[in-house]
């Protein structure tokens, strides 16, 4: 810089930062020489700190406001001082601001699957991604780890490194909790809240505040998948026994509300007839459900039970008044398979003693 650089330099008391890009987080307010005039003015605005650093030295932290440096104030003299030495004055100062405001949006995610032992299904593979925000919170401390004599550090120079620091530590964290893998899937927010607090020290290091950490997806191998649907499938039948009953208990709604005067008495003495079969042959329900009867009286006889594959699905155990009641539906007809106790493996319906009498006793199709 020439001569000219030098006195305008002299003229100009005012050092701000006015920011138009969304991804610069610390600027160096450019002066000749690196020397500021006595009495000059500093405006810190909202969402920004500065910091005065003195001979590679911070002098002081400044947060938002206006501020007359002086003499009296920082440890450094006037330029006017600095003729004698050729316009080159000993004391030199900088400022820095920082941009303090959220970095939102920053995203995150596994890039090989972390392999992970869970205590329902053993070792498994999952990726995960998401989101996170964070701010500068101790301008100090990123000026000396990070920043150094950076006069424009910009938000693609730190990124790479705060997604490693939370991608390591997600393993890290769920790979020390073991959390069932069925517990992590529906604990998003938690398991966000939990990453935020464990990770913290880690951005405290470079001076910054993690703000926030989204959990936005949890994968796991389609194998795991397939198993998690079998199993919800599985819950959604639930009993057969209660499924039964309810069934039953549409069929006599059903018939309650047919207007027709023959009809409606034919299809609702089917249905109490239908509904008191299978009480009494299923109505081992549980107390909590509205459709289970009162408990029967206990027999001092041994029940026989048995057991059928009706529609490719093995129905049982239920006693001979149940099976009686299924062949009234045409649930079991003299081809079906059945088991009992005693038996080395199924036959057909019509070979079991108790169970022909039953077919037999069946009245032929209607004409």
């Amino acid at each position: 810089m020439g001569i000219w650089d030098k006195l305008f330099g002299e003229l100009v008391d005012i050092i701000e930062w006015t920011d138009d890009t969304r991804h610069t987080m610390v600027y160096r307010f450019p002066r000749y020489g690196n020397e500021i005039k006595n009495g000059a003015k500093l405006t810190v605005r909202e969402g920004q700190l500065a910091i005065l650093v003195n001979e590679g030295e911070v002098a002081d932290v400044f947060e938002p406001g206006l501020y007359e440096l002086s003499t009296a104030n920082v440890p450094i003299l006037s330029t006017l001082q600095g003729w004698q030495h050729g316009f080159e004055s000993p004391f030199k100062a900088e400022v820095y601001f920082f941009n303090t405001r959220v970095f939102t949006d920053m995203k995150w995610g596994l890039r090989n699957p972390l392999i992970l032992r869970d205590p329902e299904f053993g070792v498994i593979r999952i990726r995960a991604f998401g989101s996170y925000a964070f701010r500068i919170k101790d301008p100090a401390q990123m000026l000396k780890e990070i920043v150094g004599t950076d006069g424009h550090f910009v938000l693609e120079e730190i990124i790479g490194q705060l997604k490693n620091l939370v991608v390591t530590g997600f393993a890290k964290v769920l790979s020390e909790a073991q959390v069932p893998i069925l517990d992590l899937v529906a604990s998003y927010d938690d398991l966000g809240r939990f990453l935020t607090e464990q990770l913290q020290s880690m951005f405290g290091a470079y001076g910054l505040h993690l703000e926030t950490l989204l959990v936005e997806n949890v994968s796991v191998p389609e194998a795991v998948e397939k198993a998690l649907d079998e199993r919800a499938s599985s819950i959604a039948v639930g009993d057969l026994n209660r499924f039964t009953r309810y069934q039953h208990a549409q069929s006599m709604r059903d018939a309650a509300n047919n207007q027709s005067t023959a009809g409606s008495g034919m299809a609702m003495g089917m249905g109490f007839g239908m509904a008191q079969s299978f009480g009494a042959a299923l109505g081992r329900g549980d107390s909590t459900d509205p459709l289970s009867p009162p408990p029967m009286p206990q027999d001092t006889e041994v029940v026989k039970h048995y057991f059928a594959i009706v529609g490719g699905e093995r129905v049982g155990p239920v006693n001979l008044a149940a099976v009686k009641a299924m062949i009234e539906q045409s649930q079991i007809v003299a081809d079906t398979l059945m088991w009992t106790e005693g038996m080395a493996d199924w036959s057909a319906a019509g070979t079991l003693t108790e169970v022909a009498e039953l077919l037999a006793a069946q009245p032929p199709a209607m004409p």
